[in-house]
């Protein structure tokens, strides 16, 4: 008996080794060329800030993804100041260590677009994330804003309901940012295919969740007929949102958002505080951008010899769509960081 299990042991270690040998024979050049191509190379984020989900996500799942093939990963925390961010693009555009390429969440349309093209002069890639600018760089990933502004427009006309007032308001993040401008588009261009609709008022939060809460405080004041609310951000929409139970009117205004897809906004669909949210899927983009580092330093492109805008496949979520998987946790992202370290 020890006999036949020495035998099947060796048999199945030499089959290995024979199973090794052929797979080392058959002259794939991938790992190497990845290797040489990819290792060493420095990849940095800078977002709006590193305090907020979105960013805390790309932080993580991109930042595993370069680390894992040997990059160098860093970030660059602007904490919301335009000029900051500008400065940091321009001390690594300068630096002896430039990085291969460099991920920005930019604030508004043209801010960094004159350091975007002076990037790529210096054979930097340049990807912008979530929110673009008015110069098409290497790559765009994110949101197309358009788009997710009709669903956002959808699913509140479907939310209000034919028996409705059919009187919606919007929170505007600003008049600056394209994520704005372009779901105030997409809203537009879904009710003029509803004309019974009717949009009465349209408040900026400038993104903060304290004045969110403000404006709408007042649009539902003077409007407290309105059967939906268009939140332009989840951030946001949390000050909305309270603005609508102080005015007891929860259930009966649907409050309907965009966001990361963190598990506050499943949360939120669960508990009835927001009626729908299209998320913007931080996961996946974070992918979409890890993907797009790999291509970009393999494929022999020089930086600005290309343009691609990857768009996220995006859908209205309501409570009737949750399942396990639907969101992503901060907690998680948090705890796998610290672990890390």
């Amino acid at each position: 008996m020890k006999l036949a299990k020495w035998i099947l042991g060796a048999a199945a270690i030499l089959g290995l080794s024979a199973t090794t040998l052929q797979a080392q024979e058959t002259g794939d050049p991938g790992p190497a060329y990845v290797q040489q191509s990819l290792a060493g190379k420095k990849v940095v984020l800078i977002p709006l800030a590193l305090g907020f989900d979105l960013a805390q996500g790309w932080n993580h799942y991109i930042g595993r993804e370069v680390r894992g093939f040997g990059g160098v990963w860093e970030t660059r925390d602007p904490n919301w100041d335009t000029a900051a961010g500008a400065q940091a693009i321009t001390d690594l555009i300068s630096s002896a260590d430039k990085p291969a390429v460099l991920i920005v969440h930019t604030p508004d349309l043209t801010s960094y677009s004159k350091l975007f093209k002076r990037a790529q002069d210096a054979g930097i890639f340049v990807i912008q994330i979530d929110n673009r600018s008015n110069f098409a760089s290497d790559a765009f990933v994110g949101s197309n804003w358009e788009t997710l502004g009709e669903l956002e427009a959808k699913a509140a006309v479907e939310g209000c309901g034919e028996g409705s007032s059919k009187k919606i308001g919007l929170i505007q993040g600003d008049q600056v940012n394209s994520s704005s401008l372009d779901q105030y588009a997409g809203i537009a261009k879904v009710l003029k295919d509803h004309p019974d609709f009717e949009i009465v008022g349209a408040p900026d939060s400038n993104w903060d969740v304290t004045t969110a809460r403000t404006v709408a405080t007042t649009l539902l004041q003077q409007h407290p007929e309105v059967c939906a609310v268009i939140d332009f951000w989840d951030n946001t929409a949390a000050g909305t949102a309270a603005a609508i139970r102080d005015a007891g009117l929860q259930g009966k205004v649907k409050l309907v958002t965009t966001g990361g897809g963190e598990e506050l906004d499943c949360k939120a669909l669960e508990d009835g505080t927001f009626h729908a949210v299209v998320m913007t899927d931080v996961v996946g983009q974070s992918r979409d951008v890890s993907a797009l580092i790999k291509f970009f330093l393999q494929s022999g492109l020089t930086a600005g010899q290309a343009k691609s805008w990857i768009y996220t496949l995006e859908t209205a979520t309501t409570k009737a769509d949750l399942k396990p998987g639907t969101c992503w946790s901060l907690k998680d992202v948090q705890a796998a960081e610290a672990a890390s370290k």
